[in-house]
């Protein structure tokens, strides 16, 4: 049976697991966080990473990153040791259309790439022994790497090819919360973006008004209209719900 708006898990005939997603009911991050929890639950996974494909050899794990259950103490590991560009997971990726799994080795740096970098040591914790990571593209052409980590063993036959079709409609999903933040831009004006950024930043009312030259009554104003475009209750959650759409 069916909760409403959420996906139903059943056995088929075989004995296989499926996941039903509708991809038309997630319009937010939030909503593809908790399928991705349910995900990872109903195979045995204990960590998700989605994250955009590295395009330079520069470019932060943290800011590649679109959402993930990731320790935050291996994010930062990942970051300081400029690893993910070079990883034996990207690397792999870019080789083959097919899903790539493996143990640790594929979180540290390629081979090739070690020799040329002193490597970092890289500590997951002990439930991401091992991976299932796929190169997934949205519409548009943008790749993205969408990984599970945990102790199962590696899927095979049917709940491989399952779990490979789950994940690109989970892409999809996640390509429609990016219709979604691009929505609630036009909505919001400047100033109310102005207003949200400077608040997640840890500045007052009264703070925001001397830094745009406004009075205390419009920052206030703009904070009331933002937060009705954004469905939200209080201006916490107008700034939390802009962050997750990448708003600000």
């Amino acid at each position: 049976m069916k909760e409403s708006n959420e996906p139903a898990l059943r056995r088929d005939a075989n004995a296989e697991m499926v996941f039903e997603i509708d991809p038309a009911s997630v319009r937010t991050e939030y909503e593809l966080l908790r399928l991705m929890r349910r995900l990872i639950a109903l195979y045995g996974f204990s960590h998700f990473m989605i994250a955009r494909l590295p395009l330079a050899e520069q470019q932060r794990f943290s800011e590649r990153l679109v959402l993930s259950n990731w320790p935050s103490e291996l994010v930062r590991q990942y970051d300081a040791g400029e690893i993910f560009q070079t990883s034996a997971l990207v690397e792999q990726l870019r080789q083959t259309k097919l899903p790539v799994t493996g143990g640790a080795e594929l979180l540290e740096a390629a081979r090739r790439a070690a020799d040329r970098v002193p490597a970092r040591r890289i500590e997951p914790p002990p439930d991401m022994a091992r991976h299932f990571a796929v190169l997934l593209h949205t519409t548009y052409g943008e790749p993205f790497v969408v990984m599970l980590s945990g102790k199962r063993d590696e899927p095979i036959g049917t709940e491989r090819a399952m779990l490979y079709f789950t994940l690109v409609q989970l892409l999809e999903c996640l390509e429609r919360t990016f219709d979604t933040g691009n929505v609630a831009r036009e909505k919001l004006s400047g100033r109310e973006i102005e207003c949200l950024r400077w608040a997640a930043a840890g500045k007052s009312s009264d703070e925001i008004a001397i830094i745009l030259g406004l009075s205390t009554y419009t920052v206030s104003s703009y904070f009331k209209s933002a937060t009705r475009k954004l469905d939200a209750v209080n201006r916490m959650q107008a700034i939390a719900r802009a962050m997750r759409m990448k708003l600000i």
